[in-house]
């Protein structure tokens, strides 16, 4: 009875460690895992989404780790279990790769940063501002106020124009003048406009500049290039056009259509018809 007894009780003694080695590393494990969490969480440089991803992902991988060890202790062979786990893994890997794909565009997304939200973009025949960036999908609307969801791998494996990240840009307009016109006089008077536009920027480097760009059918064609800030790209557009066509026209300068001459060789045949 006393031989029996001692081996229960070394029996306990035994599984207990094993209980406590097991308690202590599920508190090691958790702790950790937290600790590693909030460290990421905190990383600046990273977007909150991806820190809040990647700080779950790396808690629960330590976790994992932890429950494994955990069941070392109690004597189960963990080496088969994680063959099972890694096969089931493989199977829903396959299973969900459109997903998995978008979650890792998502993330390369949000590391490598090539828009936020507030951009406009463009990418393939599609461009909106951008509302929200997730580690699925990106939400975007339109000018026009459309709504649009675009997958994240269909963003990542395109062209991505960022319209808002300079903070400002260049453009050319085009101003067709007849041939009959003065060129100079038309500089002269396109220079005036520019000189009364507020929102150019005319930094050294970046001063208006005019030229004469074409010589078209029907009409010279000058480029006006302008910087502004990008927020006022648009306005500057439709400011200095409006004040060019006015100030042409006060100028005795046309803007000519295109014309066409047509040459008749058989009038007789004509009437007859």
């Amino acid at each position: 009875m006393e031989v029996n007894l001692d081996q229960y009780i070394d029996i306990l003694i035994i599984w207990g460690m094993r209980l406590l080695s097991a308690l202590a590393i599920l508190i090691v494990g958790w702790i950790a895992g937290n600790w590693v969490k909030n460290r990421i969480r905190n990383i600046q440089k990273l977007d909150k989404t991806l820190s809040s991803f990647l700080g779950m992902f790396a808690k629960y991988t330590i976790l994992a780790v932890s429950l494994v060890a955990v069941l070392g202790q109690f004597g189960i062979q963990t080496a088969s279990l994680l063959a099972v786990l890694g096969a089931a893994g493989l199977a829903i890997g396959l299973a969900l790769q459109g997903t998995l794909s978008n979650v890792a565009a998502g993330a390369m997304l949000l590391i490598l940063g090539p828009f936020k939200i507030g951009d406009y973009i463009e990418f393939g025949s599609t461009g909106g501002t951008v509302t929200s960036l997730g580690l699925f999908g990106t939400e975007l609307n339109t000018p026009d106020n459309k709504y649009i969801y675009a997958p994240n791998s269909q963003i990542w494996g395109t062209e991505i124009t960022n319209f808002s990240r300079n903070k400002q840009r260049r453009q050319d307009i085009s101003i067709g003048i007849s041939y009959d016109s003065d060129i100079n006089k038309a500089i002269k008077t396109i220079e005036n406009v520019l000189a009364k536009e507020s929102l150019l920027i005319t930094t050294t480097g970046k001063e208006p500049m005019i030229a004469v760009a074409n010589m078209g059918e029907s009409s010279v064609d000058l480029k006006v290039r302008v910087w502004s800030k990008t927020d006022d790209f648009f306005a500057v557009q439709w400011n200095l056009l409006k004040a060019i066509k006015e100030e042409l026209d006060k100028d005795g300068i046309s803007i000519p259509f295109p014309t066409r001459t047509l040459e008749i060789s058989n009038i007789g045949a004509l009437r007859a018809s």
